[in-house]
């Protein structure tokens, strides 16, 4: 039952950020603004298709575009550590969020309870473990040593800040989300 309201609370903030709450570093507002944050480069050009929504990576304009999924929320395919992980993309996180499940494929290594209060949801506390995470890759953007949290509860990782602000932009046009 916890578990749920966390999840709950999870998702409630990224539907708050994602209809244009600023929590972190000046958000995406519903009105396409423009984040202004670091660059690095770009690499790949395939489009990838998403298990929701879709992803495509363009070298050529060094830019990673997300399709906002039927369900609202837009998807990355992200690797961690080297293993693939399907992360919705929420601006509003302050920091990378894993599941346990995701977590233990990209070789993380948590305690078993997993009792550090690592934020605030709309239900109270929220538990779990920070962490570092050697390496994030989403199209040819390459972070290493990126803050993240592993929660002791919710199936659903998210990709925050920690790893979105290394982009120059996060813009969000209709159903389009551009990394930049």
């Amino acid at each position: 039952m916890l578990r749920t309201y966390i999840f709950v609370a999870l998702l409630v903030g990224f539907a708050v950020a994602m209809f244009g709450r600023d929590l972190h570093t000046g958000a995406p507002q519903p009105n396409g603004t423009t984040v202004a944050v670091h660059s690095e480069d770009v690499a790949e050009s395939a489009p990838v298709q998403s298990r929701a929504g879709s992803q495509s990576i363009n070298a050529l304009d060094q830019e990673i575009e997300l399709t906002r999924d039927s369900n609202g929320y837009f998807y990355a395919d992200v690797q961690i550590n080297g293993a693939p992980v399907h992360m919705v993309v929420d601006t509003g996180a302050t920091v990378i969020a894993l599941s346990r499940d995701d977590a233990r494929a990209a070789g993380i290594a948590t305690s078993i309870g997993m009792n550090d209060v690592v934020g605030q949801g709309a239900d109270g506390v929220v538990k779990g473990e920070q962490v570092s995470l050697d390496r994030v890759t989403l199209g040819g953007k390459t972070v290493e040593g990126v803050p993240a949290v592993v929660l002791s509860s919710g199936g659903q990782s998210l990709l925050g800040q920690s790893f979105l602000d290394k982009f120059a932009s996060v813009k969000i046009e209709g159903d389009k989300m551009v990394l930049r």
